[in-house]
């Protein structure tokens, strides 16, 4: 018979008659136990006081003592304020896990006493059914835990199982084993809900998290985002956007339409007027599209590139990134690619780009490009340093472009270079004078850094002609000049064809002269120095001659100058001191060979290391070894050069000041360097039948022998020229054509052999020269 609740006392006779005739209950028990059934809060004192067993009392207040201990941890518990760390979740869990199953232990306890203790159907109805729903309520209050349910399980309902089975009653036999089955069940229930609201849980979790995470990534994205549906509505956006357009809060709920977000940003001033339907109409066109706007935001130009990207299943999103940075940047580059940085001129490409697109459009007109040489800057970069180098340039550029007209343009192209494109000249003579004014303007003194700073400027002029590109009139401008720096610095030249000839012939010299050095076309010659006392050669000076398989021989004039530009005259200088010393060690040994150093080989650090190298693998006493330098040589680096002219003399080795005459002449350097020998240049002889030029070289050789050199006069070219040069005693070698031309080495053997009085011996060529070992 189902238990329903009575509401009234006919209700509970009825009920009591139906269970009466059923199972034999007695009505007062059952009136009484209905009564105290309203008060269920308290079931074990309600049952204690219903059956009135002692052994009830004691688990009515076990349940009530162990009630009220699980509510006050459940008080404290909620009132915490802080949140727990693991520790403490591991205490509360205990004292959980504790007081439940001390609690269905209570119970059970409860159950097996009204069981097995009483008769009375009314008790054992509650003492089961109260059990069976706590033990159902907990399995699914314990969900997350099942070993705590699990237990409650055991404590609870397996003593009330046994009770029931003890009574030895087929029917509660009966009803033990379904509770059994029943609680089977409901340990299968709690593993299924733990899994099942575990696995939602988690699922929640990971939901939310993802949420959060997509959430962080949305409103810390650097781009501005909004989405928005098929109908126009905006769906989503992210704070970024908001704050890129200055947007309130209230302005980015969802639902707002298309019109009303773009109208927003126009009213706070982040998008123009015709930039907004710009926008709008790239929205509702649903298509992928890319747009860039410019827009004054805060008085500062702003650029925004929005993209626009159609969804699948019909609406737009909507990116919006502020390019100004971007394009700033790439503006920089871009004129950092195409102006000078330092003076802000236009450099060389874009100087071309530009005076391509002027040959282009020209019809007709004339136009000249001026090529501007600083002279003298490289001083001032070496003597007061680059930051005064870089101020000077750029006040040389300010003061190029106020010499220019409106139509004229101005570039550098690098170090101490500008060019100048003058427009539309009416005849050769503009550009003249404007490189007169630019020639007298840069040339005036500068104001650097409490430093007055003069220097000059050379320029190279090129007139366009018809065909004739930009390439070609730059490089026409270039020789031009060359050409003005190699008259004289401080002027102007303008182009001539003559000069492209020129220059190719001096481009096709440098070309030969590097296979030369490859293919040692080079050799020597050798000039003899004779002793005006005894009338023998005692030193032979080293020329060097390069046979030509074209040119035929080339002069050392033509040489020279280019080895030196081109940086060849190093290795060339030191091929030339090996062979002279090699070819010296065939000669008697009281005869030197004397080799000319350029000042750049001179200057150079490993020079010692090469003269040494050359002795070495002649086998050339030192002594027999005589080296020339020039008058600049001295002026560079004095210090560095006494020492190391020093050195060599120590070793041996004689020194030889060459050209005396020809620079500075200072008397100085007679004693201020350790030198062996003065050779006085051939201009002395000019007048010499005359009495101050007479003067002037006895003055010479007299102050060169008191201080212990040995002197030598060049270009002896006639005996009256020797008689006078010998007159008094004081020179005591002399070169000339009027002793012997530069001739080969084997011609110098046979100089060599007639002047010391040796036998003859066969050379290479079969001509008879005389042993370099005998005297």
């Amino acid at each position: 018979m189902p238990f329903r609740i009575c509401e009234s006392e006919q209700q509970c006779a009825s009920v009591a008659d139906d269970l009466r005739r059923a199972g034999g209950f007695a009505v007062p028990e059952f009136r009484a136990g209905v009564r105290h059934g309203r008060q269920r809060r308290d079931r074990g004192r309600l049952t204690a006081t219903k059956i009135g067993q002692f052994w009830l009392w004691p688990c009515a207040l076990l349940l009530i003592l162990l009630g009220t201990w699980r509510a006050v941890q459940m008080r404290q518990y909620e009132r915490r304020t802080s949140v727990l760390t693991p520790a403490e979740a591991v205490i509360w869990e205990r004292r959980y896990k504790w007081g439940a199953v001390l609690y269905a232990a209570a119970l059970g306890l409860w159950c097996t006493v009204a069981l097995l203790g009483t008769d009375d159907l009314v008790a054992h109805l509650l003492c089961t059914t109260v059990t069976i729903g706590y033990i159902a309520a907990s399995v699914g209050r314990n969900y997350g835990r099942p070993r705590i349910a699990q237990l409650q399980l055991l404590f609870a309902c397996g003593p009330m199982a046994v009770a029931m089975i003890l009574r030895g009653d087929p029917y509660y036999v009966g009803l033990a084993l379904l509770q059994v089955l029943f609680f089977i069940g409901l340990k299968h229930i709690n593993i299924a809900l733990e899994q099942t609201y575990v696995k939602a849980m988690f699922a929640h979790e990971r939901e939310a998290a993802l949420a959060n995470q997509f959430d962080a990534a949305l409103n810390n994205m650097p781009y501005g985002l909004c989405m928005f549906t098929p109908e126009g509505r905006l769906a989503v956006i992210n704070s970024r956007f908001g704050q890129m357009m200055k947007l309130r809060e209230a302005r980015l709920r969802s639902g707002t339409t298309i019109h009303e977000i773009i109208s927003a940003c126009v009213a706070a001033g982040s998008v123009q007027d015709v930039n907004a339907e710009s926008v709008i109409r790239e929205i509702e066109r649903r298509q992928d599209a890319e747009i860039t706007t410019l827009d004054t935001c805060d008085g500062n130009e702003r650029a925004l590139q929005w993209t626009f990207q159609p969804m699948a299943g019909g609406g737009t999103v909507v990116l919006v990134e502020d390019v100004t940075e971007q394009r700033n940047a790439e503006a920089r580059i871009i004129h950092l690619a195409r102006f000078d940085a330092l003076t802000g001129l236009p450099n060389r490409q874009t100087f071309r780009d530009e005076i391509d697109r002027e040959l282009t459009s020209e019809s007709g007109q004339v136009s000249a490009l001026l090529f501007i040489d600083l002279d003298q800057f490289k001083q001032v970069n070496d003597t007061l340093g680059h930051p005064c180098g870089d101020r000077l340039l750029c006040e040389v550029a300010d003061r190029l472009r106020g010499l220019l007209g409106e139509n004229d343009f101005v570039a550098r192209f690098g170090g101490d270079e500008f060019v100048v494109f003058q427009r539309n000249i009416a005849s050769r003579e503009d550009s003249a004078e404007l490189a007169r004014r630019i020639v007298e303007r840069l040339s005036e003194r500068y104001q650097i850094n409490r430093h007055l700073v003069e220097i000059g400027a050379s320029i190279g002029i090129a007139v366009t002609e018809p065909g004739v590109d930009a390439d070609h009139l730059l490089k026409n401008a270039d020789m031009a000049l060359y050409q003005s720096k190699t008259d004289g610095r401080g002027q102007f030249c303008f182009f001539q064809h003559e000069m492209a000839e020129a220059i190719e012939r001096r481009r096709t010299l440098e070309i030969d002269l590097r296979q030369a050095l490859v293919n040692e076309e080079f050799e020597l010659f050798f000039q003899p120095l004779v002793n005006l006392k005894s009338g023998r050669i005692s030193t032979c000076e080293a020329l060097l001659r390069w046979r030509h398989p074209v040119r035929g021989l080339v002069s050392p004039a033509d040489v020279i100058p280019v080895a030196e530009e081109m940086g060849l005259i190093v290795d060339l200088g030191r091929w030339i001191l090996r062979e002279a010393c090699i070819e010296c060690a065939k000669w008697p040994k009281q005869v030197r060979v004397a080799v000319n150093l350029s000042p750049l080989q001179f200057h150079q650090a490993a020079v010692l290391d090469d003269i040494r190298f050359a002795l070495q693998v002649s086998g050339l006493e030192p002594n027999r070894l005589e080296v020339e330098i020039t008058e600049s040589s001295l002026m560079r680096n004095t210090e560095w050069t006494r020492r190391a002219l020093g050195e060599l003399q120590e070793e041996g080795i004689r020194i030889a000041l060459d050209d005396f005459g020809t620079g500075y002449s200072s008397l100085s350097y007679l004693h201020s360097f350790p030198l062996d020998k003065v050779k006085i240049d051939r201009s002395f002889l000019e007048g010499i039948r005359e009495d101050k030029p007479l003067m002037l070289l006895r003055g010479v050789a007299r102050l060169s022998a008191d201080l212990g050199m040995s002197v030598v006069v060049e270009g002896i070219e006639t005996n009256e020229q020797l008689e006078i040069v010998a007159a008094d005693g004081t020179v005591t070698e002399a070169q000339g054509y009027l002793f012997s031309r530069p001739v080969a080495a084997g011609q110098i053997r046979q100089l060599l052999a007639a002047s010391h009085g040796q036998r003859a011996a066969p050379d290479a060529s079969g001509r008879a020269v005389r042993s370099a070992g005998q005297h």
